[in-house]
């Protein structure tokens, strides 16, 4: 049995991708890491215009990854552990459609680097995240440091990680790591709405843009704005621009995003 659902919603515009593992808080496994790749593959051939990714529970979306499994694990065997992680995030973020984290309880280590990977974040009131790898022994191993520093500085990233402290949601809120708090029993309808709303604009334009702002983060200037300027030239190739510029310019309403 799958421990990672996905289901598209609203004629297929949107998909709801829940890890369902409550009774171990979520955690990620190897079995979970495995579902959580064949999800997203679903997600991606499902042409779904915007995902969200949460958690089963009221507790947690994910609290980290399986310490019992990992403890003993080798220097080689950890090695291939934090790739495969890597190599499953690194899906949440080259996946063509936005993604967004509902975040409805605890992110904690591969958790929050989870949440990390996503587009956006979308926290409950009940969130907490925290990169506890430290107090364990090990470092974070899935990416967290480098998408924490970019997410909220190098000093408030550094704090966390030496210090192990967890942020409150709000806290999040401040240091810039979620884009929004909401009560819990709120959440995924607010997510969804965001995700209505990304999905409601051009397809190939938002999929360009994505490409744009997360290829050229570690890019000079001039690099970056060459890599944008090919972008937006290529969305001039498309259905959906012409008709919506013409609706423009002739006044009119647009006729529906087609993703061509």
């Amino acid at each position: 049995m799958s421990l990672v659902s996905f289901e598209s919603k609203q004629d297929n515009k949107i998909g709801v991708i829940t890890i369902r593992r409550p009774q171990a808080l979520n955690a990620l496994n190897t079995q979970v890491l495995s579902d959580l790749k064949q999800a997203l593959e679903e997600a991606e051939k499902s042409k779904v215009r915007c995902l969200i990714i949460t958690g089963e529970g009221e507790k947690a979306f994910v609290a980290g990854a399986d310490i019992g499994e990992m403890k003993d694990l080798t220097r080689e065997k950890a090695k291939e552990f934090s790739l495969t992680g890597n190599r499953v995030y690194h899906q949440v973020e080259s996946l063509s459609a936005p993604v967004i984290a509902a975040v409805n309880g605890y992110a904690l280590g591969g958790g929050c680097e989870l949440a990390l990977a996503c587009d956006i974040r979308i926290a409950s009131e009940k969130a907490v995240f925290a990169l506890p790898e430290t107090g364990l022994g090990i470092t974070p191993g899935w990416g967290g440091m480098q998408k924490l520093i970019r997410a909220v500085g190098p000093g408030r990233a550094k704090e966390m990680v030496f210090t192990t402290h967890r942020l409150k949601a709000q806290d999040a809120l401040r240091a810039g790591l979620v884009n929004e708090v909401y009560p819990a029993e709120e959440l995924m309808a607010k997510c969804e709405e965001l995700a209505l709303s990304i999905a409601g604009n051009a397809p190939v334009a938002v999929q360009a843009a994505k490409r744009v702002m997360n290829e050229a983060t570690g890019f000079g200037l001039w690099e970056a704005e060459s890599l944008e300027a090919g972008y937006f030239a290529s969305c001039f190739e498309t259905a959906d621009q012409r008709q919506a510029m013409g609706a423009f310019v002739e006044k009119r309403k647009p006729e529906p995003f087609v993703g061509k």
